[in-house]
């Protein structure tokens, strides 16, 4: 049987939280069990809009921290930054010359970002070229992505079938990996989790800075007495993502019964969360505090992905007829 390769690329986007988590650290880390899994944290794709270069180099600790503490193995997993390979950039530009402007036009983040007005440098224009690089440089055979990044694998393709049709079979096709929808994972004022309206819950928080801020979820009137929904629950809602099904059984049944008020709920899901949390926030910062052992990790993820990346290259260069003689 042909291998089986995945390639997930991970934003340095900062601190991480739950909604995260659920929606693709968790489905991402799965991928061990079935394939044989690259990870790279995206460090020039950041740099379309990211301008700092501490808070970049902070980010990308937080995300090879992340994956490493909630069970990447870097035994069996090539985790690495994405500049640490330079072929990909080369691929990239060899690319380049093989598609042209429209369809880079019609990408999602390209339209989005010229919709709402903002100001667009050629990074976030050639975003898909760079992505396809990414993606054919280590023969992947499928990539996860979300049902609306599904568009990212089908340019990586058609650029593959572009130079292959000029070359020869050169490039692997890969196939998307369609995750599975995952519910809005809710914040803490009701509306989707998400940095930019300030209503996280981060996963790696001291327990009581982390019972703080499940105190803050918003709620209802209802009183202590009051039979309550748990259908219409913020709390209850992120009380099902880490509860076992006895567990949301009985407190869906005190919900309805009455006698229960919102702050006891509240630390309810405190309780299980934060057991949940309970390893991988020791794991984290057991790394943290040994960052020699994450960039050890980083490296030898590197110097696997780079093999392969090599060696796509020298096919690349033989075939369009640039080899290297030096």
């Amino acid at each position: 049987m042909a291998r089986l390769r995945s390639l997930t690329g991970i934003q340095p986007s900062g601190v991480p939280h739950i909604g995260n988590l659920k929606g693709m650290i968790e489905p991402a880390l799965q991928l061990q069990q079935t394939h044989e899994p690259f990870y790279f944290i995206a460090s020039y794709h950041a740099l379309t809009t990211l301008k700092d270069p501490e808070l970049m180099r902070q980010n990308q600790l937080e995300a090879a921290l992340t994956f490493l503490a909630f069970g990447l193995d870097p035994a069996h997993t090539a985790l690495f930054r994405q500049q640490d390979v330079p072929e990909v950039t080369e691929l990239a530009w060899v690319l380049g010359c093989h598609v042209n402007t429209g369809p880079l036009e019609r990408a999602h983040a390209y339209k989005a970002a010229r919709d709402a007005g903002k100001e667009i440098n050629l990074g976030t224009f050639s975003y898909p070229v760079l992505m396809a690089a990414d993606i054919l440089i280590y023969d992947s055979t499928h990539v996860p992505v979300g049902q609306d990044q599904k568009q990212h694998v089908e340019m990586a393709r058609d650029m593959a079938q572009a130079f292959n049709h000029h070359y020869g079979e050169v490039f692997v096709l890969p196939e998307p990996l369609i995750r599975p929808e995952v519910a809005v994972v809710p914040g803490i004022d009701g509306r989707k989790m998400s940095k930019s309206y300030g209503n996280t819950i981060t996963l790696f928080d001291a327990p009581k800075k982390l019972r703080k801020r499940i105190m803050k979820i918003v709620t209802d009137s209802r009183g202590v007495d009051d039979p309550k929904d748990p259908d219409e629950s913020v709390i209850f809602d992120l009380y099902k993502l880490f509860a076992t099904p006895a567990q949301q059984a009985a407190l869906a049944e005190r919900y309805r019964a009455g006698g229960m008020g919102y702050g006891e709920a509240k630390q309810e899901l405190f309780e299980v969360l934060d057991a949940f949390l309970a390893e991988p926030r020791a794991r984290y910062h057991e790394l943290l505090a040994h960052p020699e052992q994450v960039e050890a990790i980083l490296r030898d993820g590197a110097d696997r992905a780079r093999t392969v990346a090599r060696a796509t290259m020298e096919r690349v260069r033989d075939a369009a007829g640039i080899p290297r003689t030096r």
